[in-house]
């Protein structure tokens, strides 16, 4: 990571520290594909709405008893690793973090978390799985393939190898689930093999009845020997068992003789276990469970499809969603169709078009592009997270067109009989596992167009209403506020109204403008492009100036609030009396120090007047340890349409002006 870029990551860092309850409030840290995940002593205390306007950040929501921020791909690596420096705390895994919450989840929420865990782990295996199939059925209806020995034989292969993937996918699963839940990986592989080994009558030849089937009779109880290929509950089931077994024993069984007697009386176990209970108890949830789904599509008709397509997102939300792998997997083996998989797809992209609609109305707004482009790119991958908490959830309006616009996507679904040959992803990608009969692709891209536009067109529609509502209310408030006048309203842009009486915050900021920046020390006054540094010289933070110091000593540059102090103690953020956001950061690259030759005589919230000592640094030594000791004042948050008058460059005096912020 540059220099560059980990500036600017500590003072997101500094921010969520401060902004989720501070150093001691935070328990645990981790990140998955796009969210930066917290555990909280306290959820309360941390300020959702304000973490929302943290830089770089897209959306905030609490799941799982983790405060989840969402970052997108890559970038959420890079924050969660300078996040740990900052606190001095290792990032964790997923697993380990995932212990922390646990211990304050209800029931459900654990099951759903630790169900999301095994298919987490699996997940490449089904997305390869799942395009091998597609790409395999894309061949087999080609007749130049077929009638060419070359690409014959790789489209067999291709076929072998996406069947064998998943003809063995209960063995993967009960690998998963037996590490996720604690056990030995390789017990979760033995019981696996169990629950496929050629000793037992093919479970689908079964079915048909093309195989004759053994029967045992165990206590009186009759045991059919029949696999469990395709069997995915029951993996799921065993796997839980398997691994509880396994710690017992390997906690039970004496030292001396464990390594030959635990494995053997976890696997003795969880096979008579297997054959006797969780087998046939896991057949009948799994029959249970598809026979719900076949049932809804033969009966419910359009609206049992248009109703799980717009409310599937709004599940999304409560993390339950985690569940429908379990379900999709085993509805691929049941009726070798998942009709789920479309009608997730075109609820996201509908999600995606609200995303677009919403930014259609405000179009004119930095922060709206800044929000709502990188999240509907995302969508097109099959990531909702940034477009549902950053932009959708937040603004009310573009989630019910976005739910909307899925019910009717869903109901092209139905019409089109369209659905999908694997599971694991959406969108975009999601067309190679479209099943190609009766024109699969093409239905796909419409019903995913389809269901774009209406999300859009509601979330627009919807947004007029919502700000005239917005408007109306205000007017009513203003004239019953006082009794004195009522406020006029300026008709700008559609989602742009605006009052001629600003509200009392910005008055207040207004009227303590123009304000005095003094010298916050002595030396020499340079322009902050000249500082060797290049996030501050690039004004990536915002603008500023420097001084490069003549003495170890920090002052106040007028009255303000502290509002954060970093805990390598070189650097301090303040809020102005006009409201003005400032960083003071003392030295280049100085946070390799960890607060070493420095010394802050401030504290979090504390309020301070011009000229206040804010910190004593010992410039000579940490200059002999290769620093450059430049101090800047960065303007991170100037107030709106504030304007930065600075000095000439000269040798100044700690008190005396060097800028002066004006409207």
């Amino acid at each position: 990571m540059d220099a560059e870029k980990r500036k600017r990551y500590e003072n997101i860092a500094s921010e969520l520290t401060r902004l989720a309850g501070g150093k001691s409030n935070i328990l645990g840290i981790a990140h998955c594909a796009t969210r930066l995940r917290l555990v909280l002593e306290d959820n309360d205390k941390a300020d959702i709405h304000a973490i929302e306007d943290v830089d770089l950040v897209k959306g905030v929501f609490v799941a799982g008893d983790q405060l989840q921020i969402i970052f997108g791909a890559g970038l959420v690596n890079d924050v969660c690793q300078v996040l740990a420096d900052f606190l001095h705390m290792d990032s964790m895994s997923l697993g380990d973090l995932k212990t922390k919450a646990n211990k304050r989840m209800n029931p459900l929420q654990r099951a759903v978390k630790a169900l999301s865990d095994v298919f987490i782990e699996i997940m490449p295996g089904i997305l390869a799985a799942a395009l091998l199939t597609g790409l395999s059925s894309v061949l087999g209806n080609i007749d130049f393939v077929q009638n060419n020995d070359t690409l014959y034989g790789l489209s067999r292969l291709i076929n072998i190898s996406s069947g064998a993937i998943f003809g063995f996918l209960p063995l993967c699963v009960a690998y998963s689930t037996v590490k996720r839940f604690g056990g030995r990986p390789i017990m979760g592989i033995v019981i696996g093999c169990i629950m496929l080994t050629n000793s037992l009558a093919d479970a689908s030849a079964a079915a048909q009845g093309t195989v004759e089937v053994t029967t045992l009779h165990i206590f009186g109880i009759p045991v059919d020997l029949i696999g469990f290929q395709g069997g995915i509950i029951v993996a799921l089931l065993i796997g839980i068992v398997t691994a509880k077994l396994d710690i017992f024993f390997e906690k039970k069984v004496p030292e001396v003789i464990r390594l030959l007697v635990s494995p053997l009386l976890t696997t003795l176990v969880s096979s008579f276990l297997l054959f006797m209970i969780i087998g046939p108890v896991g057949r009948g949830l799994a029959n249970g469970i598809t026979a719900v789904l076949v049932w809804m599509t033969q009966h419910l008709g359009v609206i049992g499809y248009a109703a799980f397509s717009g409310v599937q997102q709004l599940i999304v939300i409560t993390g339950l969603h985690h569940v429908f792998g379990a379900i999709e997997s085993q509805l691929l083996v049941d009726t070798g169709r998942n009709f789920l998989n479309p009608l997730m797809s075109v609820a996201i992209i509908a999600q995606g078009g609200a995303v677009l609609g919403y930014l259609a109305r405000n179009i004119k707004e930095a922060k709206a592009k800044e929000l709502c482009i990188p999240s509907f790119i995302s969508v097109l991958f099959g990531i909702t997270e940034p477009a549902l908490f950053g932009v959708n959830l937040r603004y009310r309006y573009p989630l019910i067109g976005g739910c909307i616009g899925g019910a009717i996507g869903g109901a092209v679904v139905y019409f089109t009989d369209l659905a999908a040959l694997g599971f694991g992803t959406t969108v975009v990608p999601g067309i190679a596992l479209a099943d190609p009969a009766n024109n699969g692709y093409v239905n796909y891209i419409i019903a995913h167009v389809i269901a774009l536009a209406a999300g859009f067109l509601f979330a627009f529609v919807l947004g007029i209403g919502f700000d005239r509502k917005k408007t109306s209310e205000a007017v009513s408030n203003t004239t019953a506020g006082n009794g004195k006048h009522s406020a006029e309203i300026l008709s700008g842009p559609a989602g742009n109204q605006k009052s001629t009486e600003p509200d009392a915050s910005a008055g207040e900021a207004q009227n303590a403008l123009p304000e005095v920046i003094g010298a916050f020390t002595s030396g020499e006054f340079i322009g902050i492009e000249k500082v060797n540094d290049p996030t501050f010289a690039q004004k990536i933070l915002g603008d500023g100036v420097a001084i490069v110091p003549s003495e170890g000593k920090i002052y106040a540059p007028c009255d303000a609030s502290v509002e954060m102090v970093m805990d390598t103690k070189h650097a301090v953020g303040l809020r102005t009396a006009a409201g003005n956001g400032i960083l003071i950061h003392v030295g280049i690259d100085t946070v390799n120090l960890q607060g070493k030759y420095y010394d802050v005589h401030v504290t979090d919230g504390q309020s301070i007047r011009k000229g206040d000592l804010i910190m004593d640094f010992d410039k000579d030594k940490i200059a002999a340890e290769g620093y450059d000791t430049s101090a800047c004042l960065i303007f991170t948050e100037p107030v709106d349409g504030a304007h930065i008058d600075r000095e000439s460059e000269h040798m100044v005096k700690a008190g005396e002006k060097i800028a002066v912020i004006t409207k």
